[in-house]
């Protein structure tokens, strides 16, 4: 008795003891726990050695892996949370293996393709993860005869158009403006460009897709489904399963194209708000060939020393020649004041090298470089503009950016045939009814938490002034301008009523569609994000790590194994 007595507690205070290890060892999962049984995992799943493609945190090339598509250096800090694994996929079945690898040892999959989401939701987490890196993903395969062209999502827009420029100089695609923009990202949220007003939204031309689901298959859009389909293409392909490629419809384009670039500035006796005033009339409602964004800035002013002043500057494409849009815009839009001086004729792969920022005598081939380990520290937010902004509400604006000190604006004109695309056709929203969306960009060089939050709250402080002058009930937003300020899901939660308040900003009435799509497709929640779609209110999700559930699973499990370890010490002991 006294030696029954004695053992009681040292047993059940070892088994608490057993418990607690156990338990924090499943809900904090280390990278030396994870790598060995995901190498495994995905060895057996390949048949391959994959070694070489997966980086543990104590490979000595992790680090230049991990950074070399960190497109904003407010990420790449030693503070900045760091994935547990870095996985490189080659091969379709990597992808595959991956992704049912990553979900048997229940941990979250982040998906990165050119690494220029804003808020870097693809390459950092507040939970322990794994970045499924596509960069290896880059084939692009042109089809000049059917005018198409397939594109893997680790590819870039400069490479797609540098490759569609290898073989015709009479197609082009509409897309960013950015060329080492990943494909993946940039079309899964809808992906714009200089010729939007012509052709819409680059995902007006997704005609296939290639996805790997939660399963680890594979389809196409004929196994995917039209839902599924029509998901991907602007829903944000990270909610659904990995985006292997896009085959998209190219477009026609003019042998000669025309750029031009006027600047005003508020201190010169330039009438910058007349000029918007017009811009406003002009850019959304001109002729369709013609993208004129406009770019206002508080910059340091050139005739009142220790001053800021306001600096508005259009950057225009036209489709067609110079002489053409003189005399379109000497009618339209006299206060731009242009002239055959400021316009310069080219091809449309030379436009896309001077909407870069590239100098005049670069060649194609510099779309093809990636820029790796170049990201500047940024925030970027996003609305939209129903009604024009009138000219006392202009000079308050310019009043407070003078304040505030950095923080820009872009204006992208909408109209043509934007407005011609029904706003479900697409789960992107923004159609008929918007003037121009806005994004508010500031970047600074300098690191440190109090630069940093000096810089955001002016953009904050900004989009929060903008409020009586853009779209509400819903205040709209651009996904793939993406921005946690505007609502985050808590992980482990799957929580409808936090994923609508985003939700709704970005996709408008869409939003309900695409949780059903979810929800059918993904119904355990595995591929999540702080901004993913969550699945439908009434459907258990079993499957997010942290859920009631899966915490009640983990429990029982350790529980068991704990209560078999004891007592078979116990027996030991006693025997």
């Amino acid at each position: 008795m006294e030696k029954s007595s004695f053992l009681a507690p040292g047993i059940s205070l070892f088994l608490l003891l057993l418990l607690f290890n156990v338990s924090a060892s499943v809900a904090a999962p280390t990278a030396e726990s994870v790598y060995t049984p995901f190498l495994q995992c995905l060895r057996n799943y390949t048949s391959e050695q994959v070694s070489n493609i997966v980086f543990a945190q104590t490979n000595s090339s992790f680090s230049s892996v991990l950074q070399a598509y960190i497109r904003n250096a407010r990420f790449n800090t030693t503070s900045t949370p760091k994935p547990l694994l870095v996985v490189t996929p080659t091969r379709e079945p990597h992808v595959q293996g991956a992704v049912i690898c990553a979900k048997n040892i229940n941990i979250q999959l982040k998906i990165r393709s050119g690494g220029h989401d804003y808020e870097g939701i693809s390459y950092i987490s507040d939970q322990p993860f794994i970045i499924l890196d596509m960069f290896h993903f880059r084939n692009i395969t042109v089809d000049v005869r059917n005018e198409v062209a397939v594109v893997q999502a680790g590819a870039t827009l400069g490479e797609v158009y540098y490759r569609i420029w290898e073989k015709s100089k009479v197609l082009g695609f509409p897309a960013g403006v950015c060329p080492t923009v990943g494909v993946g990202g940039h079309l899964s949220g809808g992906g714009y460009g200089n010729m939007l007003r012509k052709h819409g939204l680059s995902v007006d031309h997704v005609v296939d897709a290639k996805i790997v689901d939660v399963k680890g298959w594979i389809f196409d859009k004929e196994g995917m489904g039209e839902d599924l389909f029509w998901a991907i293409r602007g829903g944000g392909g990270a909610s659904y399963g990995v985006i292997l490629s896009y085959t998209v419809k190219l477009v026609a384009v003019p042998e000669v194209v025309t750029v031009f670039r006027v600047m005003k500035s508020l201190d010169q006796n330039e009438n910058v708000t007349e000029l918007v005033l017009q811009w406003q009339q002009v850019a959304p409602h001109t002729d369709d060939r013609l993208f004129m964004r406009l770019l206002l800035q508080p910059v340091s002013s050139k005739v009142v020393k220790g001053q800021r002043t306001i600096r508005a500057t259009v950057m225009a494409l036209f489709l067609g020649g110079a002489g053409e849009v003189v005399t379109l815009l000497e009618k339209e839009f006299p206060l731009l004041g242009l002239s055959k001086d400021n316009c310069t004729e080219m091809s449309w792969i030379d436009s896309m090298l001077w909407w870069g920022n590239f100098d005049n005598t670069t060649k194609p081939d510099a779309l093809l470089e990636r820029d790796l380990n170049s990201a500047s520290f940024l925030k970027r937010k996003s609305d939209y503009v129903q009604k024009p902004i009138s000219k006392d509400g202009l000079e308050e604006i310019w009043e407070k950016m003078v304040e505030l000190g950095k923080t820009g604006f872009v204006f992208n004109p909408y109209g043509g045939k934007m407005s011609e695309v029904a706003s479900d056709a697409t789960p992107f929203p923004h159609r008929l009814g918007n003037l121009f969306k806005i994004q508010y960009s500031v970047n600074w060089d300098e690191p440190g938490v109090d630069v940093e939050n000096n810089f955001t709250s002016q953009a904050r402080e900004l989009y929060s002034y903008m409020t009586p002058f853009v779209s509400n009930s819903p205040r709209s937003a651009f996904l793939n301008y993406r921005d946690l300020d505007i609502g985050t899901n808590s992980f482990g939660k799957n929580s409808y009523e936090e994923g609508r308040v985003y939700g709704v900003k970005y996709f408008n009435d869409n939003f309900e569609r695409l949780v059903k799509i979810k929800t059918a497709v993904d119904p355990e929640n595995f591929f999540r994000n702080e901004q993913s779609i969550p699945i439908h209110p009434g459907h258990d999700s079993t499957g997010a790590s942290n859920s009631g559930a899966a915490k009640l699973l983990h429990f029982s499990l350790c529980w068991k194994l704990t209560v078999k370890v004891g007592w078979l010490l116990f027996l030991k002991f006693i025997t």
